[in-house]
């Protein structure tokens, strides 16, 4: 008597089919990932100026801080608070 019998290997598993064939559908169905970038995000890309023109300002900056000529103008930063400040009163 044979105990390992090749035709009684499936016998034992029934639902081995079902499982192959559900595997083969979900991997035929995968779907890809797609990315979307908006009109206003690609005009912000090509209209901020560009890293060289960037990174001598921001070297500009750090320089008049350091030596104390950097002047910050108290009218122009009251009035782009002022705004904000009166949406929250109103919370």
């Amino acid at each position: 008597m044979k105990i390992n019998e090749p035709s009684r290997i499936g016998a034992l598993n029934p639902y081995q089919k079902q499982n192959e064939s559900r595997l083969s559908e979900t991997s035929k169905t995968k779907k890809k990932d797609e990315v979307q970038i908006s009109a206003e995000a690609k005009e912000l890309a090509t209209s901020q100026t560009s890293s060289a023109e960037r990174a001598k300002q921001l070297e500009q900056l750090k320089q008049s801080v350091a030596t104390g000529t950097y002047h910050v103008e108290a009218g122009k930063i009251a009035e782009k608070l002022l705004p904000y400040l009166k949406n929250n009163q109103s919370e």
